[in-house]
């Protein structure tokens, strides 16, 4: 009895600790498709705010009046290839991070290392920016953030103000804001690798290079940034366009165009809103030249697929792109991270928040773990010229009409069509569609 009971005891003390590896962000599923495997860098992360001068201050506009302005600030979490010292495990938490109840903070776990010395070994490293939905923060992504980081790629995550979980505002801020911040912050990310402001990371930022990822109204604003013009219809609706100001991101006007930065060599907008709600048109999603790949779940009722984020892809007739489809997939497909242990629970406090991270076909490592291989493949064939990447994206459109055919070494047969990097079966559900430019 005695023993049984120093048993309890023991477990008692080690329980805390087992559950603290719960809300890892890290994890790479015995499924997972091949490009998901964290790259060969040790990881470091630190935290920036930028201030944006004079922007607009739609949240306090009253009609009548004229546009006020403020200093916006943005604050982003950055992670990049880094260099630990001697004994110095890679892994890191995140503390306090505000969930999709403001009330409600939890802490993550990943392989980061808070303010790790930066690897110059290759730098400069491609630039890539992450934005989230509404609400959102810096945070809903942090699993690709860490992933990409991994593979040689600084990567830098935008909490966009007015559109956080803390300080969610009008969604007219959030309309027209999310480009610029976007903008805003690559020319911030540029004038870093020069200017360092104590991070070590001058040298580190190949900005000319540079990828936009966005979730939802983050994707919203990538594909606004690609050249996706807003319709005329949306810039004269007051509802969306107090003060007429998404004009600044409409198709023909000749600001907006100059607005686009050709140093976005690519894009990836994951469940983009907006196409359900007339944002776009035929005429404004032919403005997109920029290659992009899109991921959506089949049945998305916040963004919409068919019509929706799908429409979008078959718009976009301009642009060299790519559509996944998680089969029966909800708006939360591919990008949240995995739902924290706080939410997860039935009954618990944070449960009434459980839906803006679960799928209920989908598990969400599952979704993470496809999306990073993707989006790896995706930016080895456009950012990084890769000649063997498209051997990964090459695929046959529906996952579940591959044929699985290898030798008795595992050694694809002449027959063998079944998508690259994926395990027998395991791309069942699963839908990449191809366009080029031109194609319909």
């Amino acid at each position: 009895m005695k023993k049984f009971l120093s048993m309890i005891a023991l477990f008692a003390m080690l329980l805390p600790a087992v559950w603290s590896q719960d809300n890892h962000i890290d994890t790479i599923r015995a499924d997972a498709p091949a490009l998901a495997d964290y790259g060969p860098y040790t990881i470091g992360v630190t935290t920036l705010t930028f201030v944006h001068p004079g922007q607009p201050d739609i949240v306090n506009y009253k009609p009548g009046q004229s546009m006020p302005t403020y200093d916006r600030p943005l604050t982003c979490e950055i992670w990049y290839p880094a260099t630990l010292a001697p004994g110095q495990a890679p892994s890191g938490e995140y503390l306090n991070v505000v969930t999709r109840d403001p009330n409600l903070k939890v802490t993550l776990y990943g392989r980061a290392v808070r303010n790790a010395a930066p690897d110059k070994s290759a730098a400069p490293y491609p630039l890539v920016l992450i934005s989230h939905g509404y609400p959102g923060n810096r945070f809903l992504l942090s699993h690709l953030g860490e992933n990409l980081a991994s593979k040689g790629y600084v990567v830098v995550s935008i909490d966009h103000t007015d559109s956080t979980y803390s300080d969610q505002g009008a969604f007219p801020s959030t309309l027209y804001n999310r480009s610029p911040d976007q903008f805003f912050v690559l020319d911030s990310m540029a004038r870093l690798n020069v200017e360092d402001r104590g991070t070590g990371l001058a040298g580190m930022i190949d900005a000319d290079k540079t990828t936009l990822i966005g979730y939802s109204m983050g994707a919203y604003g990538v594909v606004n940034s690609l050249g996706g013009g807003l319709s005329a219809n949306i810039v004269k609706n007051a509802t969306f366009s107090p003060g007429n100001i998404l004009e600044a991101r409409a198709a023909g006007n000749p600001a907006y165009t100059a607005s686009l930065d050709p140093r976005v060599k690519a894009g990836v907008a994951i469940a983009p809103w907006g196409m359900n709600y007339g944002f776009w048109d035929a005429e404004g999603l032919k403005g997109i030249k920029t290659p992009i790949f899109f991921m959506a779940g089949s049945k998305d009722t916040v963004a919409g697929y068919s019509p929706g984020s799908h429409t979008i892809f078959d718009l976009a007739i301009n642009a060299d792109r790519y559509f996944l489809t998680f089969e029966n997939g909800s708006h939360n497909s591919a990008a949240p991270i995995p739902a924290p242990k706080e939410v997860r629970a039935k009954g618990s406090p944070g449960a009434k928040v459980a839906s803006h991270y679960l799928d209920a076909v989908w598990d969400n490592v599952r979704m993470n773990n496809i999306a990073q291989h993707f989006i790896t493949a995706f930016l080895a064939k456009y950012i990084k010229g890769d000649p063997n990447a498209d051997s990964w994206l090459a695929l046959i459109e529906n996952g579940a009409d591959g044929k699985w055919s290898v030798d008795e070494k595992g050694q694809p047969k002449p027959d063998h069509t079944y998508w690259k990097g994926f395990g027998n079966n395991q791309a069942v559900g699963l839908k990449l569609e191809h366009r080029l430019p031109g194609a319909r």
